[in-house]
């Protein structure tokens, strides 16, 4: 099992060197990060974090992380504040700090991405996607000097496409409930695209939008009630790993590290009021396999002893509007952006079950 600090340090080189232009057109630059103490924002920041240190004082990209911290402050930003780097505690749909200093870039990620807690939280969720967008775009289009701007939309906003349409392209117009458990996260995302693309074609604001494809990786909290720290909090605590589905239903899972390279290249290079898929195309695995996945690598790191059995979940809407099929297309990323995701399911999920073992007590809460 590698160390912590190797893991990390391969990945965050990884990132460098697959986001090097992005990067280097970031340098001396200020950028905004609404929601990045979250998932994402822990790859994110670390990595500027990495390349601030490996770079001369004057192409250290600074960034200002705008979150609510409703979990409070997380260790690993604690850990790394200071200088260029500083969290802000703020609410995203309340008008921005008159002292905040401006941007030059500013990415969009505050939301609530996983389905327990949007169902849970539903207004909250359409705020942060809708009127928390809607104060950034604002203020973006006032700012005729801003270089970029990223909106985090989603996958889901597609909702369960047929076969004819999987892989999935950005052309997609999507089949997705406006009335079910899912449609405060799905609709506001929409939205959100259509204030993206109207702010864009009327103001020329520089923003573009990026729509992930179940990313997953070291910094996804085992709480978030998401599949994969659902298995892994299972095969942690030496239960076996419940499956609340027939583990039919089928996904690609793209790695954090692979993920964070495209979004910084939508943010750079990304063309104003386009939409792209930031995933990974293959390949294509059924729960029952990924739980499968998780049990053998588990067994190889730390002798988990577990088996995979099938309850049926307390949440009543658990499975209902749930795709049965998600698979990108990224070929629009590729041609236009350069992006080209390398870190293999099994692979990836080699690394994300040594960083949850390594960090067990910190991310179970």
């Amino acid at each position: 099992m590698l160390s912590l600090k190797e893991m990390l340090g391969r990945d965050l080189d990884y990132i460098l060197a697959k986001a090097a232009g992005e990067l280097d057109q970031l340098a001396g630059r200020h950028v905004w990060f609404t929601g990045g103490a979250g998932f994402l924002g822990y790859y994110a920041t670390l990595a500027v974090h990495h390349w601030n240190r490996t770079q001369p004082a004057g192409k250290a990209i600074r960034l200002t992380i705008l979150d609510n911290f409703i979990r409070g402050v997380p260790d690993w930003l604690n850990d790394i504040a200071g200088g260029p780097i500083q969290p802000i505690r703020h609410d995203v749909t309340h008008p921005l700090p008159v002292d905040l200093a401006d941007a030059d870039y500013i990415i969009h990620g505050a939301s609530i991405a996983s389905p327990t807690y949007y169902r849970r939280y539903p207004l909250e969720t359409i705020d942060a996607n809708v009127n928390g967008l809607r104060i950034m775009l604002d203020h973006a289009r006032r700012r005729t000097d801003l270089l970029g701007m990223l909106f985090f939309s989603t996958s889901e906003i597609y909702g369960d496409p047929p076969a004819a349409d999987i892989p999935t392209p950005e052309t997609f117009r999507g089949l997705v409930s406006s009335t079910g458990p899912r449609a405060c996260y799905d609709e506001s995302k929409r939205l959100g695209e259509t204030l993206c693309v109207t702010f864009a074609q009327q103001f020329g604001v520089r923003v573009a939008m990026a729509r992930p494809f179940n990313n997953y990786g070291p910094g996804l909290k085992l709480a978030d009630g998401r599949v994969l720290p659902d298995f892994v909090r299972d095969a942690l605590a030496g239960r076996d790993i419940v499956m609340l589905s027939d583990g039919s239903p089928t996904r690609t899972f793209c790695y954090v590290a692979d993920a964070i390279v495209g979004y910084l290249k939508v943010l750079v290079r990304g063309r104003p009021g386009e939409p792209y898929n930031i995933g990974i195309e293959a390949p294509e695995i059924s729960m029952r396999q990924l739980a499968g996945l998780v049990t053998s690598t588990a067994r190889e790191l730390w002798g988990y002893q577990g088996a995979v059995v099938h309850k049926a979940s307390t949440e009543a809407a658990y499975l209902t509007d749930n795709p049965n099929r998600r698979c990108p297309d990224i070929s629009k990323a590729r041609a236009e952006l350069g992006y080209a995701p390398e870190v293999v399911v099994d692979d990836g999920i080699h690394r994300a079950l040594n960083w949850y073992y390594y960090n067990r007590q910190e991310v179970a809460a």
